[in-house]
């Protein structure tokens, strides 16, 4: 898997979006978005592809100074806790959340195994039917995400 952009759309209108969401939240639930969380999230919102904790240290460090990496991981779980990010299981990885999701709402992420490219999307219907299911079984999830690993249109054609 290669970790090439697509650029296809306007990478900076993401990363707009995402700051413009992360700086809402943040004010809404009394929390910090300090400089370096700030950096994490304009790197996962510019890149399609999930990121490690080390690729972003060497992300941010090519602009500036190098974070040390425990930092890094710091911003990440507070965006993951936040909302503003999720983690990529399968991937050991993160991005930026790419849309407003309700709580109840299972989290899916299409993942290209050719370019890495990964969209989110969510459904509840998947939500409500997982809900379902896991009450029958008596199962109380924490994580309501699923990973589906695949080839995205532009590696197909």
């Amino acid at each position: 898997m290669t970790s090439r952009h697509h650029d296809d759309h306007d990478h900076s209108a993401c990363v707009a979006d995402a700051l413009a969401r992360a700086e809402a939240s943040c004010g809404e639930r009394g929390a910090r978005l300090t400089p370096l969380r700030r950096r994490v999230l304009e790197e996962l919102a510019d890149s399609h592809v999930p990121l490690g904790a080390y690729e972003l240290v060497e992300r941010l460090g090519a602009s500036g100074e190098k974070p040390p990496p425990m930092s890094v991981y710091r911003a990440l779980d507070f965006l993951v806790s936040e909302g503003l990010a999720h983690r990529i299981e399968s991937r050991n990885a993160y991005i930026a959340c790419g849309r407003d999701h309700g709580a109840d709402d299972v989290i899916v992420f299409l993942i290209c195994e050719q370019c890495g490219l990964t969209s989110e999307v969510s459904s509840h219907a998947i939500g409500r039917d997982l809900a379902w299911a896991t009450r029958a079984a008596g199962f109380t999830p924490h994580t309501p995400v699923i990973e589906i690993v695949g080839t995205c249109a532009r590696c197909r054609k």
